[in-house]
């Protein structure tokens, strides 16, 4: 990759965000390796521009990026478990893991809500259902319990 692939990247991820039309408390920060796209005199002058930090990982110290190291494990090891043989079957299988992994995936560290569920609001929403009917099962066994066996 080149400095330019990385801001043409950054520009999309940017506008998909919709995080340079909101008003947000504090612009994103990038945080990468010590790649040579990443060190570029030219992604820096991009990064001042845009108002964006940069953190660069420790060298020889992948636990640093550990969340998208994990991310690209999880995907490789779906993704290795076809063999493609048609041109764009590799994309249309990326693309549907990302789809499952965004919006029908349950992650435990996101209090078993999907992530599409917490980037758009909806985590409360779906968290305050989920204890109503947690209370109602809970009170409804109750009852049962209660009752006199017949």
């Amino acid at each position: 990759m080149r400095a330019g692939d990385v801001t043409a990247t950054l520009e999309d991820a940017l506008a998909a965000s919709g995080c340079a039309s909101a008003t947000v408390t504090h612009r994103p920060r990038l945080l990468t390796d010590n790649g040579s796209s990443y060190i570029s005199g030219d992604l820096a002058t991009w990064l001042d521009q845009e108002g964006i930090d940069h953190v660069r990982g420790a060298p020889n110290h992948p636990q640093t990026q550990g969340k998208i190291e994990r991310w690209h494990q999880t995907l490789k090891n779906r993704i290795l478990l076809e063999n493609y043989y048609l041109p764009g079957a590799l994309e249309e299988a990326i693309a549907a893991f990302v789809e499952h992994y965004n919006h029908q995936r349950y992650h435990e560290s996101l209090g078993n809500l999907t992530p599409a569920d917490v980037y758009f609001g909806r985590a409360e929403t779906i968290l305050s259902q989920r204890k109503e009917i947690k209370a109602k099962t809970i009170e409804m066994r109750r009852l049962l319990h209660r009752q006199p066996a017949a």
